[in-house]
């Protein structure tokens, strides 16, 4: 049985290492991950600690991360067609790769480093129906594109395949499977579509994700999680646990799905602890002891473990009393002002005229107009809001925090079109109207469709009283560690 544990798969987010078009981040910039993107060192200290790396470097990579790492500033191209042979995407794809791949061709294995396999795209089976032809000219260029960049390591390709065959394949390349459950299906469709290649779980899913909204799952339990690990090894197949740690994706990189019923929009909570062997906190859970059972009956050669460290302490800390805050007034007049644009109708953040063309990519966007308002008045936002707004008239909110789920058929969330909101008790002259819309994360799996992400508002004026708004100005909400640390 090869390898069951001592190596580990990588994802590389296009978006944290090119935030920006044509400006790259490799760990030396000063950006909100700087100090995390140092890829190269990453893979160097894994060879230290003797595992082996299965490079995933997208440029899409699911992974519930914000777009499936793709950036942000690919939506400023209105026709752009992600995850195709569009030459705008692809040829922003090249770019990338080109400054990528430099950073990690001589840690392949076969130069003395510890990259032992580079993968082609992700679970691309299911951009799409299920049954359709995929785009394979696609797939082919990001091969060629490797080949062309010295990766000289297995390629090789991951998707459901009892559900979708080879369709997010390449002939001639390896094949691998992603489950939790029902492994015999899945090996035997990948016996049958390549009968002479080793099997393979790229990812077992040893738990799953949460969304707001939701509950939490922890996905399969460890009876079940036993079983199936069980069956994995009785195929004599190499396994990937997606995930064996729980983790965080921190700030504004939360991914979503997206889905045929209500809510249809399904954003991931930032905790991703997964139901994972190992917990969010570190703990050592009860599939973690199926894990090392398991692993210890199927392997001929028993290996030295060291004695587990105990576990951290857990405590509940007290409350703390807030002695001093600023007021949404305050934080938004501190907005740098080469960040604030004055704009005919509502637009997208990512269209937004800052950041040297690049636009908006994360946070609150407010579209704020100055009008005289009746003592009550009727708000209404055309099309869908992108993804839940609050609305202030100055500087004082008027809509509620929501009380769960109840909220999402209301006013202030994506569920609804043509909204509407009855503002009451506005002083008498001029107001300042703001609508605060937050960017709840951007869609990392499904079809092609499903990619089209844009946030803020766009698909309709906003209205007061049935009158279009017009000549609003936007103002960004980043959020940006170096903004908040400058708070005054």
């Amino acid at each position: 049985m090869p390898f069951p544990i001592s190596k580990f798969l990588s994802y590389v987010p296009w978006n944290l290492h090119e935030p920006r078009k044509g400006e790259f981040d490799f760990g030396a910039g000063n950006n909100e991950f700087s100090k995390v993107l140092n890829l190269r060192e990453f893979l160097q200290i894994a060879q230290e600690e003797d595992l082996l790396v299965i490079l995933r470097p997208g440029p899409y990579i699911c992974s519930e991360w914000e777009f499936g790492g793709l950036p942000s500033w690919l939506l400023r191209y209105p026709d752009i067609k992600v995850r195709t042979s569009d030459l705008v995407f692809t040829g922003h794809v090249k770019t990338y790769f080109d400054q990528l791949l430099a950073q990690v061709v001589d840690l392949q294995f076969t130069k003395g480093g510890s990259i032992i396999a580079v993968q082609i795209e992700n679970e691309y089976g299911s951009f799409g129906n299920f049954d359709e032809i995929k785009d394979r000219e696609y797939l082919a260029f990001i091969r060629d594109n490797y080949v062309e960049n010295g990766i000289e390591e297995l390629l090789l390709t991951c998707d459901s395949p009892a559900l979708v065959g080879d369709t997010g394949s390449l002939p001639g390349y390896l094949m691998t499977a992603n489950f939790d459950n029902n492994p015999e299906a899945q090996f035997d469709r990948l016996l049958e579509l390549q009968p002479d290649k080793p099997l393979m779980a790229m990812e077992f899913w040893a738990g799953w994700f949460d969304y707001w909204f939701g509950t939490h799952t922890g996905g399969l339990n460890p009876e079940n999680f036993s079983k199936h690990l069980s069956t994995i090894f009785s195929y004599n197949a190499s396994v990937n646990f997606y995930m064996f740690h729980g983790g965080s994706t921190f700030g504004f990189m939360n991914g979503a799905n997206k889905i045929p019923v209500f809510p249809s929009y399904l954003s991931d909570v930032s905790s991703y602890d997964y139901g994972a062997p190992l917990s969010e906190a570190g703990d050592y859970t009860e599939k973690y002891n199926v894990t090392k059972e398991l692993i210890a009956l199927d392997n001929e050669v028993q290996t030295f473990t060291p004695e587990q460290p105990p576990l951290n302490p857990k405590i509940a800390y007290p409350a703390v009393q807030i002695q001093e805050y600023l007021t949404y007034v305050q934080l938004i007049n501190q907005i740098p002002l080469d960040l604030v644009t004055e704009i005919q109708t509502v637009t997208n953040m990512e269209a937004l005229d800052i950041n040297n063309g690049n636009g908006q990519s994360y946070g609150l966007t407010v579209y704020r107009k100055k009008l005289d308002l009746a003592p009550t008045a009727e708000l209404q936002i055309v099309g869908h809001i992108r993804d839940v707004a609050m609305v202030l008239v100055d500087g004082e909110q008027k809509t509620q925090k929501p009380q769960g789920s109840g909220a999402l058929l209301g006013f202030g969330f994506w569920t609804i079109s043509n909204s509407t909101f009855t503002i009451e008790g506005a002083a008498a002259g001029l107001n300042t109207l703001d609508v605060v819309v937050e960017n709840w994360g951007r869609v990392n799996f499904g079809g092609p469709a499903y990619f089209e992400q844009q946030k803020g508002l766009f698909e309709g004026p906003i209205l007061v009283d049935g009158v279009e708004l017009s000549d609003l100005t936007a103002i960004p909400l980043e959020l940006k560690s170096n903004w908040i640390q400058g708070y005054a």
